[in-house]
Parts: structure tokens; sequence; C-alpha cells
């Protein structure tokens, strides 16, 4: 039976609540947009109209998995970051508002030469590039899956020529000196996991969310690693969870390294760090 955009998106948001999914109805339009083929900005100009059978199919499979929790993100394919879409797997972080502040923070100062440890979908560094002219980076990520998906975004962004991907665990196979360090990081503790929502917890890579502890090793891999890697005045920008500034500034500070910032969320929350290497370069 052919159904309207209507009736089709009446039943998705009854079913979405039902599943408990937050912001049901935005969910359910931006699901029927997709699968309709329609910009979001004129689902509501074909809603009266009938739909084709294979996009209502589309459509319902959509819905079945959202219920599923399965983000919204990976069923369409891309999240939007800075004013850009990325392509987004289940083997990726979903880029979230947050990390947004972290970008603001680099961009404070300019910079000519960057590396993004831990990369994922490549959002951080790509969008650090777009927005510096001239400037070039390298992201890496211990996930082949992962590098993959970055190197694809850069491609989409025309970006290949000044970033370089490669897979690495930390900065064990990074080479040169850089202006810049960034990183969103695992930092959930392992106790920490189960109160993540279903789509955070049941859907993204569990590697890049927990470091299966305490939430800090991440911290520790990198401050007491990458001092060598920094040039004179050189920064690190990390984001952090919202307890953990004090600690985190102490394993900087442990290595090397003065905290010239704690930056918070909108939320009011400690959300970035942004330290520099005070070691004097053998």
């Amino acid at each position: 039976m052919t159904e309207t955009g209507n009736s089709l998106l009446i039943a998705a948001t009854r079913a979405l609540t039902e599943a408990g999914v937050p912001d049901a109805a935005r969910d359910a339009r931006r699901l029927l947009s997709f699968a309709v083929g329609v910009e979001a900005g004129r689902l509501t100009l074909v809603l009266p109209e009938p739909v084709e059978p294979d996009a209502q199919a589309k459509f319902r499979d959509l819905i079945a998995r959202r219920v599923n929790r399965q983000p919204v993100s990976q069923l369409i394919g891309k999240r939007a970051f800075y004013g850009r879409d990325y392509l987004v797997t289940a083997d990726v972080l979903d880029p979230r508002p947050e990390t947004e502040i972290l970008v603001e923070a680099a961009l404070a100062q300019p910079f000519g030469h960057v590396l993004d440890l831990g990369t994922g979908s490549g959002c951080i560094l790509l969008t650090l590039l777009a927005e510096m002219a001239d400037s070039r980076g390298v992201g890496v990520d211990i996930s082949p899956v992962a590098v993959q998906v970055a190197q694809t975004n850069a491609q989409t962004l025309e970006l290949s020529h000044r970033a370089r991907f490669m897979v690495s665990d930390w900065a064990a196979e990074v080479e040169g000196v850089f202006d810049l360090v960034v990183s969103n990081p695992p930092y959930i503790s392992t106790r920490e996991m189960a109160e993540l929502a279903p789509e955070v917890r049941d859907w993204e890579p569990r590697m890049a969310l927990t470091d299966e502890s305490d939430g800090l090793a991440a911290y520790r891999a990198i401050f007491g690693s990458i001092g060598p890697y920094l040039a004179e005045s050189g920064r690190v920008v990390v984001e952090i969870g919202p307890d953990q500034a004090q600690d985190v500034s102490q394993i900087a500070q442990k290595h090397g390294f003065e905290t010239l910032a704690v930056i918070r969320d909108l939320d009011g929350r400690d959300r970035v760090i942004v330290a520099q290497w005070i070691e004097i370069p053998f």
C-alpha cells in the first residue's frame, strides 16, 4: 500500500518514541528525508505526497535499525562537523559538537604542521587544515579501517595533498616536528561505560571510547612520548572527560608540560586542555 510521507512520519515517530529514542520526531524526519532523497529543508513540501514503495521499504528498514539504537549518522553515512559533512561508519567515533571546542582552541594560534593522534574519521585534522590556509598535517590511528575512512574524507574535502594518514600506535611510527598536536583519545573509564547511551556504548568502536581502565592511559602515552616531536612553543590540545582536568594536568606536568588553559563546554564542564612543553630540547 502506498502511504504518504505524513503517515509514514507519524508511525515512525511513534515507534521511535516507544523505543525510548531521544528526539524521535527529529530523527524520523532526517531518516525520511534520506530515504526519499529530498533535502531536509524541503521535506515538509513533499509530506502530503505518496511515497514510492522502494523508498517506503528503505525508510522502514532505517526506522527498525534506529529503534535498535543504531546512530543516525551510521544509518545515513555522514555527520556534520564544523560546517562540513564527514563520512561516518561503525569503525570511527561519531563526531560530536563538544569536539568543536578542541578545534576552536587549536585555531586560536597559527600553526603550520599538525599531528592528530587517534584521528578516527579525520574530522579534527581535516577541519584544522581546511580552516588554516597552507597548513599540513598527519593523522594516525591504530585502526587500519579508521585510517581508510579518514583518507576518504580527505579526498572528499580535496585535502589529500595536505593531509597524510597512517596506522600507528600513538606516535610510535611518526616522524617529524609539529607546531601542534591534537587528540580526542579514549577517556571513558571501564566503570563509566555502562552509563553511556546505547547509541555510543553498543555501536561505536569500543577502543576509541575506553582504555579498559581508569580513562587516563591515553594521556600518559601522549604526554609521555610527544615532547620531542614538538617545535619550540608547540602546543598540545586534547579533549578530556568532565572530571579529568586535574588528573590530566598532573600527567602533563609530570612529563614536562605546562597547562596553559582548561576550556569548558557550553554546559560548563571541563572539556579541553591546552598544554605546552617546557622541557628544553637536546
